[in-house]
């Protein structure tokens, strides 16, 4: 309180010691009327109160007009009505003291009319404050309040059932009606006071406390009050009740006619939880009492309407949670359980003779967009791919999301041809660039066609197929395929093989063979290529192709990196040992590069073995460096920082623009194959090499040639001025023994040319 201003602060400090002193007033015994504590303090205080409130008024129509009410969501109309209840409850006392003074009391007599006037008044405050409170809120929130007003309303109408009973059975006369009016008015108030609390929690701290305090304790003193009528006096301590009501709300109105900044509702708050809860838990006990005891017929009314109302959200919410239960909620399509539902009973549906078709999708390498973007720019990849495949399908068609990067679609009467020409337009589709986070997507799925009836009649047996036939695209890169009865060994073996595979990693039986890169200009041999193989104990030697797929699906990447790492610096230590300053390149894939923390363990496993950091080349392919240029440039640098040479392979297969080679740090491009085959003979070929190649001259950079395999192509490379060259004509990749034999004989060869 300390804040305030002066004048306004002693107005409140004036109120607080009148109600004190009445307080204490009241407490000391005497023979009945005290023209100073009855007379002087209750009316000091009472007019005290109306001051104050009209102060109140004044500053929040002046508010207003500045405009700081509407910023504040404070207006004039609530803090006027309620100072106009607070002055007809003062005008009531007023004249009740007259009265009393004159010795004339009479039942009813204006006081009443001011005491009614202050419910009325005071009740359209709080509807224009409650209105405000739910505007934009919740239909539940509004069913809380509502549920609560009618609960608390139902447990006062019990409580105030001999005063409701015994003014009923009086004749029906003015007197009577003021004295239904009360308890009735006291009902409204104090499901105002529970409304309030159901909608706004805990909001504005101490000032709604003032409220709803000062109202509950008018709202006792009237129960008191009409329970025992006859038995009240003036001057007895339920007088003071009724003015430390008014002095709470009067403190109320003082602080809603104050500016303030706006704050959060608190729709989290347990007040605004539990006061429904309550509320229901009370109607229920009016009912369960009403069979046991004569309880009145509006409490019997209040409490069903309590209960009623109270089921609303009950149901509103159980089909909310039915509903969510079925439902993906990042892409918003069916999920997985509403997949396994749904699917027998328009299985069982189809026409006869007719087909149906389940299609089994998986997004190509999404896990590199995960590892390489982020999970939040997968996500909204998903979001993409679902409204895309449901823009190619028919209404009646069921797209799903099973979970992950895979979905699920059922055409209904489709068959062998329409599933694959459906398949076809999802994959067009899919093939469109995304744009997510600034940076163009290129992606591509996998699909597997299983065909009802002839390949499953339940959806169990179905989605294996599908799923086999899945993998079958997948593994031969075929975009889709439709199941056929040679998939199940397929599937088996992937399986098998995937087991297999892991113990293969975990038990480090792979093993690397070395492809020796020949400088152009001398012939001479200064680096080697590191390329893993599975020595299969019963399929023989695998090639990468045959199991590094397996390997990114199954997440198995990073184990497998470590491993080739680690034996190709060993191998390179040896040579050292053996005279022979050879470099080593290894691959990297982009799952393993999207890890900030691989310069650091590279430094660490190169620092160990006492290596230059130059011995070892990273190799790095176009579509990690094109789709994350941020990461990558992080990583790349910090590995060039140690002396780690980075080579770009597969060089000119990329879809997007060359400036990734102005920013990023990259020693040497390795040209992919597939330009240097059909320059012998294709002379817009060689143009592309040539070009190819004092492109990187003239960006300071070295290039490699790959699948060199005929001295035509090797002859032509040297002419362009190429760096270095690897292929079949030089040397098929070979064990590390096999290569120092290779190397061996090339010195010796040498050294007989030389002599000759």
């Amino acid at each position: 309180m300390s804040a305030l201003p002066i004048r306004r602060r002693w107005s409140l400090w004036v109120l607080a010691g009148l109600v004190l002193a009445y307080t204490i007033g009241l407490m000391v015994p005497d023979s009945g009327f005290n023209p100073f504590v009855d007379g002087f303090l209750s009316m000091a205080a009472g007019w005290t109160s109306v001051a104050v409130c009209w102060a109140a008024a004044y500053r929040a129509g002046r508010d207003r007009r500045s405009g700081r009410g509407r910023r504040d969501g404070h207006g004039r109309p609530e803090v006027l009505l309620a100072a106009g209840a607070v002055t007809a409850n003062t005008l009531g006392d007023t004249y009740e003291l007259i009265q009393r003074g004159t010795g004339f009391a009479g039942y009813p007599s204006p006081a009443d009319a001011g005491y009614l006037l202050f419910y009325v008044l005071f009740l359209a405050s709080l509807i224009v404050l409650v209105r405000r409170q739910l505007r934009g809120s919740t239909r539940t929130m509004i069913l809380d309040s509502v549920v609560g007003s009618l609960g608390a309303a139902s447990l006062l109408a019990v409580l105030l059932t001999p005063a409701l009973n015994a003014a009923v059975a009086k004749p029906p006369t003015l007197g009577t009606a003021v004295a239904i009016a009360y308890p009735m008015l006291d009902l409204l108030l104090l499901a105002a006071i529970a409304g309030i609390v159901a909608s706004h929690g805990p909001e504005s701290g101490r000032r709604w406390m003032l409220l709803v305090s000062g109202l509950m304790i008018f709202t006792g003193a009237d129960v008191v009050f009409a329970l025992a009528p006859d038995l009240y006096l003036i001057g007895t301590p339920l007088d003071a009740t009724w003015a430390i009501a008014i002095a709470l709300i009067t403190l109320w109105v003082d602080r809603s006619g104050a500016p303030r900044s706006t704050a959060g509702r608190g729709t989290g708050s347990m007040s605004a939880v539990a006061v429904p809860a309550v509320s229901i838990l009370a109607g229920l006990g009016v009912l369960i009492l009403a069979s046991q005891a004569p309880v009145s017929g509006l409490a019997v009314l209040l409490a069903a309407l309590t209960m009623a109302v109270a089921t609303i959200p009950l149901i509103g919410r159980q089909r909310v949670l039915r509903v969510l239960s079925r439902t993906d909620e990042l892409t918003g399509l069916p999920n997985r359980r509403a997949f396994y539902t749904d699917v027998p009973g328009r299985l069982g549906a189809v026409d006869a003779g007719r087909r149906s078709a389940l299609l089994l999708l998986d997004l190509d390498r999404f896990k590199e967009v995960n590892d390489s973007l982020g999970h939040d720019v997968g996500d909204r990849l998903l979001v993409q791919v679902g409204v895309r495949l449901a823009g190619q399908l028919r209404a009646t068609d069921l797209l799903a999301r099973l979970g992950g990067d895979e979905f699920a679609v059922l055409l209904v009467n489709s068959g062998h041809d329409e599933a694959v020409l459906v398949a076809g337009k999802l994959r067009a589709a899919l093939a469109e660039p995304f744009l997510l986070e600034g940076i163009t997507l290129h992606s591509s799925a996998s699909m597997g066609i299983a065909v009802h009836p002839d390949q499953g009649n339940d959806l169990t047996s179905l989605m294996r197929k599908a799923d086999m036939a899945m993998y079958k695209a997948k593994s031969t890169k075929s975009g889709h395929h439709v199941y056929r009865s040679d998939d199940d060994s397929h599937g088996d073996l992937r399986l098998r093989t995937l087991q297999e595979l892991r113990s293969a990693i975990g038990n480090d039986e792979l093993e690397l063979h070395y492809q020796p890169k020949v400088d152009l200009a001398t012939g001479n041999v200064h680096g080697v290529e590191a390329l893993v193989r599975w020595n299969h104990p019963t399929r023989g030697l695998l090639l990468p192709e045959h199991f590094l797929d397996l390997v990114e699906e199954a997440g198995l990447m990073p184990g497998l990196t470590r491993i080739v790492l680690n034996k190709a610096l060993d191998q390179a230590v040896l040579w050292r040992a053996q005279g022979e300053q050879l470099t080593v390149a290894v691959n990297l894939s982009a799952s393993s590069l999207v890890d900030r923390d691989l310069p650091d363990r590279v430094g660490a496993m190169i620092a160990s073995r006492g290596l230059p950091a130059s011995v070892l080349t990273l190799e790095v392919t176009e579509e990690f460096l094109l789709n994350d240029r941020e990461r990558a440039r992080d990583i790349l640098t910090r590995l060039r920082v140690l002396g780690v040479r980075i080579a770009v392979d597969d060089f000119g297969t990329g879809y997007s623009s060359l400036a990734y080679l102005r920013d990023l740090p990259i020693d040497e491009l390795k040209l992919d194959q597939s330009f240097v085959f059909p320059m012998i003979d294709d002379e817009r070929a060689a143009t592309l090499v040539s070009s190819a190649i004092a492109l990187a001259h003239s960006l300071g950079l070295q290039m490699v040639a790959e699948g060199v395999e005929n001295s035509v192509a090797y002859n032509e490379l040297v002419r362009f001025g190429c760096d270095s060259a690897q292929g079949y004509l030089v040397s098929r990749p070979v064990p590390a023994g096999e290569l120092d034999v290779w190397l061996a004989d090339r010195k010796v060869t040498a050294i007989v040319r030389g002599a000759s």
